[in-house]
Formats: C-alpha cells, sequence, structure tokens
C-alpha cells in the first residue's frame, strides 16, 4: 500500500512540474512574439570579381517584419578591412533599413569577411557576409 501511495505522489508531481514547464513555454514563446524580426533581402552580399581601389560600398537591406522596434546596438566586422555601418534611430515594425558595409579594395586576392550585428531582435546576434575577389588594376 506504501508503495502505491509513493507511486501515485510521483505521478502527481510529475504532472503538475510538466504542466508548469508548458505554461512556462507559453509565456516565453508569447515573449518572443513581441519582438522585432530581421528580415534580409540577402545575407550575403557578392561582390565579384572588382578591380583593386574600386568602389567597396555596399549595402544590406532588411525590414522589420516583428511586432517591436529593432534597435542595432553594434556592428563588428571580422577583420580591419571591412567597416559596417548601422542605423542611430530605432527600426519600426513594418519599416526598412539599410546597414552600409565598405570594403577596402586595395587589398588584392578573394576575400569572405563577416559583420557580426548586436540588437534587440529575435535573434539578438545577427552574423551577414560579404565576399567577392579584388584583380590588380591593369595600368
Amino acid at each position: 500500500m506504501k508503495y502505491l501511495l509513493n507511486f501515485a505522489l510521483f505521478i502527481m508531481l510529475t504532472f503538475s512540474v510538466t504542466a508548469q514547464n508548458n505554461s512556462n513555454e507559453l509565456i516565453a514563446m508569447n515573449a518572443k512574439a513581441n519582438v522585432g524580426i530581421f528580415k534580409f533581402k540577402t545575407e550575403i552580399i557578392d561582390y565579384g570579381t572588382i578591380k583593386q581601389n574600386s568602389d567597396g560600398q555596399r549595402f544590406f537591406t532588411f525590414k522589420n517584419i516583428g511586432q517591436s522596434p529593432i534597435l542595432i546596438s553594434k556592428a563588428k566586422a571580422s577583420c580591419g578591412c571591412t567597416v559596417a555601418s548601422i542605423p542611430n534611430e530605432p527600426i519600426m515594425p513594418g519599416e526598412t533599413a539599410k546597414i552600409g558595409v565598405k570594403y577596402a579594395t586595395n587589398r588584392i586576392g578573394s576575400f569572405s569577411k563577416s559583420i557580426t550585428l548586436i540588437s534587440n531582435a529575435n535573434t539578438a546576434t545577427k552574423v551577414i557576409k560579404i565576399k567577392g575577389k579584388v584583380i590588380k588594376l591593369q595600368i
């Protein structure tokens, strides 16, 4: 009889803990639904083959398809040859914005660089990339 009561108590505790976990998951999902969400046109910009010292400026375009404003606090490039510029103002739900990226095209050869965005969006850390090949300018 003692074992039967212990078993019944164990089953009841298991169900109550499972119900609590499910409730916490629903709360977390609802909280996440009230955030900004990045939707990039492309997450990789391919410069293709470009000439040395040509224009290295490109733009990533994205839309906030979430429920809350997105504020990008930082953009960190994988090396000093790449500089990213981010919007200073929050990007409101439904708005489109651009992130500027400038690669130093004085460097000859293939390149593949990443830019890590830190924000309050559903994906707090987002990585976007550039790639291409710089060929020597023929004089």
